[in-house]
């Protein structure tokens, strides 16, 4: 069994808080649309329920997972969307019913998995905690997809240091998924806390830095929101160019969300 981790809980917590969110809602409200173009709060929910039966298999089926990674190779553009509309069909209930059926199986799985052990993903193989970073990552990011939807503004929790953690770790993925070489330094990032703690990365003589809020800097590296509706700063010229690319999620690069002030652009990316 794996060692208690609080990602483990936090996690738990995470789906929780967006499980109040969308228990209640009519047939009517489930069907508005997110800033995801194409995709309803339905389909925001089904995608967390797909990618949580994903996961599962990774963890307890690596043969039948890998069976899924074929099929996401042979349709690259269009297999998040596919699984997506699949549970959007469902009636509200019965979606409901099979997300909080996934998530549970999943949470029961990371927890009885062995010490040590690393599971095959979309990217490199992942450990129990780092699956469950990336299931929480996901899980709050789409939650922010909803809420936008649904007018509601949600409190930031501390849960975010681990959307921060994989947002800082995943620098380097995010200029060579474009094509970009990495900077060859280590930047420092300093960003303050929902509770006012402040969590930090990297050399604290940094030449180059990135600073603000730790939501906005969560918002950023999720592409939910544009960097320029947010109050992150960065000094240096690669520091800089990283906040205009920055994603926490695996896959090809996200077209983002566009300025408030601007004109509607394509729906941010997806952690398959």
């Amino acid at each position: 069994m794996s060692e208690p981790t609080p990602v483990f809980d936090d996690l738990r917590d995470e789906s929780e808080e967006l499980d109040r969110l969308v228990a209640g809602l009519g047939a009517e409200q489930w069907g508005l649309a997110t800033p995801a173009p194409g995709w309803s709060v339905a389909h925001q929910i089904a995608h967390l329920a797909w990618t949580d039966r994903s996961a599962f298999l990774a963890v307890t089926d690596p043969e039948r997972f890998r069976a899924l990674v074929e099929k996401a190779l042979a349709a690259p553009d269009s297999f998040v969307d596919e699984g997506a509309e699949e549970g959007a069909a469902l009636p509200p209930e019965e979606l409901l019913a099979r997300w909080r059926e996934g998530r549970a199986a999943l949470d029961r799985a990371l927890r009885d998995s062995v010490p040590g052990a690393r599971f095959p993903w979309y990217g490199p193989p992942m450990s129990a905690a780092s699956m469950a970073t990336g299931r929480l990552m996901e899980t709050w990011a789409h939650g922010q997809d909803v809420a936008d939807a649904l007018g509601v503004v949600r409190a930031p929790t501390d849960r975010l240091r681990h959307v921060v953690r994989i947002g800082v770790r995943a620098r380097d993925f995010a200029f060579g998924v474009r094509g970009l070489s990495a900077p060859g330094e280590e930047f420092r990032v300093e960003v303050v806390a929902p509770s006012g703690a402040l969590w930090t990365y990297g050399p604290e003589d940094a030449a180059q830095r990135v600073t603000g809020p730790a939501l906005d800097f969560c918002l950023l590296v999720t592409q939910r929101a544009h960097r320029a509706d947010l109050a992150v700063r960065a000094e240096g010229p690669d520091a800089d160019r990283w906040l205009d690319i920055a994603q926490a999620f695996a896959g090809p690069p996200g077209a983002g969300r566009p300025p408030r002030t601007g004109t509607e652009g394509g729906r941010a990316g997806e952690a398959p």
